[in-house]
């Protein structure tokens, strides 16, 4: 289902930005985002480019007597006899599994939304894919050029309202790093940063190379 052609690949990355496609088409795609790092990449644009319209439309409730009208719109379901011992232990039978489901409402952890953004090369070509949930933050290269023989990529986060930003590692010739920092955790608006270092890594703790790449952390949608 995915197609071969750049333009259609790029015209079902739109779609499913959008929301339009069918769930079982929805479905695959998000599957193949799994593999597919030019998929990622095309996705992430069109999030990127179509983000701005959601300011264009602000929220709105629902009428008040929506809920109402719905009930109206539902057959009422035929009514049956019940002995009372049945009757009984039916209620009680209810009873339990209504507090179990709301044990398991109540106790069920909130889902971790995943946070994404793609650095971008001087040209707007996608460089680098990051993706964070869970408290870790993954990298993964998108056909990236190596760094000079004599120099080194260093990964660095800066969250919002931070003085000067962490340092994630150095990043590995297959350009790929997985990290749990301990003293931070991924939040929208975290900033990161690839920066050309000298071997062994930035000395001071701090970037001292050019900044070769950078992105802004945002909630991921349409995954």
């Amino acid at each position: 289902m995915i197609p071969a052609d750049p333009e259609a690949r790029d015209a079902l990355a739109a779609e499913y930005v959008l929301g339009t496609l069918e769930a079982r088409e929805a479905a695959e795609v998000a599957r193949a985002m799994a593999t597919d790092a030019d998929l990622v990449a095309a996705v992430a644009r069109w999030e990127a480019r179509l983000a701005p319209l959601q300011q264009l439309a602000p929220p709105e409730a629902p009428p008040p007597d929506l809920w109402s009208r719905i009930e109206g719109q539902l057959e009422p379901r035929p009514v049956r006899r019940f002995r009372w011992d049945g009757w009984r232990f039916g209620a009680v039978g209810a009873t339990a599994v209504a507090a179990g489901l709301v044990a398991f409402v109540l106790l069920r952890p909130a889902p971790v939304p995943q946070l994404m953004t793609v650095l971008l090369t001087d040209r707007d070509a996608p460089a680098w894919l990051v993706q964070a949930d869970r408290g870790e933050i993954r990298l993964a290269s998108l056909n990236t050029r190596p760094a000079p023989s004599d120099r080194v990529l260093e990964l660095w986060a800066l969250p919002p309202g931070a003085m000067a930003p962490t340092s994630l590692g150095l990043i590995p010739a297959d350009g790929r790093i997985a990290v749990r920092p301990a003293t931070i955790r991924p939040q929208p608006g975290m900033l990161i940063e690839i920066t050309l270092e000298p071997p062994g890594g930035s000395p001071t703790g701090r970037p001292t190379g050019p900044v070769q790449f950078i992105g802004r952390l945002a909630p991921a949608t349409g995954s």
